[in-house]
């Protein structure tokens, strides 16, 4: 056997790689740039942590938030009451069953700050990122919306007693929760709308479906995610972490699939992703006022994992709905 024969083996692997790495990229492309982004903080934190301290979260969550409304009509939030009992049991649950899974998963991390902190995931609203991911499903974000500031609101009113009733402790600030949902959800959001009402925005049916291919919803979460990654301080210790956090997720998108039974993908898409993503931010600022600073540090980790999470149901949905629409 000459030195081709030997050789063209290895060439075909190589070209099958290179085309599973082409085809995972293609469909997912979204999922591979948020990957690279936590990469990315965990291995240069320096400069994003000066972005952090700087609000670049805020505002970047600001930026987020104002490109999604940019894809509400007035219609989507008309349209939003004809689901208004899917989305009160989307609620319910958020206040009652989600915080009893947090503080089941919590108990896989040691007695301390790390399991108190895991224990505020489930007492946080629904995670604000979860409306643009919303939107690059090609999900009603409307809905998802509806969805956080409800959420949002009933946080600020059952926060306290729910913390008290599983931990002992009741500090929770309402009055920042509050200013949190005007100045980065509710006055952007609120300008997004009125800016495609007043000027009728006429956005490509691509970015309506898929924004994943736009530089703004994909970069921007990539964004968010390195941000987030450049605060997380890795250490075994925060294995056990990783680990509850994982099953937080797991756990909260089974329920989220019990609740989103039956409707049609683009009301199933907002109810999942809005059960099973909490914000990290506002856990964070509960976990500090509760038990102190120590507690917040976990969150970092769940954020990524809730954001990674979010990213390939987004790309899973977008695709399942491409192959749906191209089958003959």
């Amino acid at each position: 056997m000459n030195d081709y024969q030997l050789a063209r083996p290895r060439v075909t692997q190589d070209v099958r790689r290179a085309d599973r790495i082409r085809w995972i990229f293609e469909r997912y492309p979204e999922v591979i740039v948020v990957l690279v982004a936590a990469v990315l903080g965990l291995t240069v934190p320096a400069p994003l942590r000066w972005m952090v301290d700087h609000r670049g979260i805020d505002a970047l969550l600001v930026v987020l938030v104002f490109a999604t409304g940019l894809t509400i009509t007035l219609g989507d939030l008309g349209r939003v009451s004809i689901h208004r009992r899917r989305i009160s049991l989307s609620l319910v649950c958020g206040v009652t069953i989600v915080p009893a899974l947090a503080w089941v998963v919590a108990r896989a991390v040691n007695a301390g700050p790390l399991r108190n902190g895991v224990l505020t995931i489930g007492l946080a609203p629904c995670e604000i990122a979860s409306v643009a991911t919303t939107t690059m499903a090609g999900g009603q974000a409307a809905i998802a919306a509806a969805v956080l500031i409800a959420s949002t609101g009933l946080a600020v009113v059952l926060a306290g007693p729910i913390l008290l009733l599983e931990a002992g402790h009741a500090s929770v600030h309402p009055l920042e929760l509050i200013v949190n949902l005007a100045l980065i959800v509710v006055l952007p959001l609120a300008a997004g709308i009125g800016v495609r009402a007043v000027r009728r925005v006429r956005l490509e049916p691509r970015f309506q479906r898929a924004p994943s291919a736009s530089d703004v919803s994909t970069g921007t979460v990539a964004a968010l995610v390195a941000l987030i990654a450049s605060e997380v301080h890795p250490s075994m210790a925060y294995v056990a972490v990783v680990v509850a956090s994982v099953a937080f997720v797991a756990a909260s998108a089974a329920l989220g699939l019990v609740l989103c039974r039956g409707a049609d993908r683009t009301v199933a898409v907002p109810v999942m992703l809005t059960i099973s993503m909490r914000d990290f931010a506002i856990a964070a600022g509960i976990a500090a006022g509760a038990f102190g600073a120590p507690a917040a540090a976990p969150l970092g980790l769940y954020g990524i994992v809730a954001l990674v999470w979010g990213t390939v149901l987004a790309g899973f949905s977008r695709n399942r709905s491409t192959r749906k629409a191209t089958s003959p």
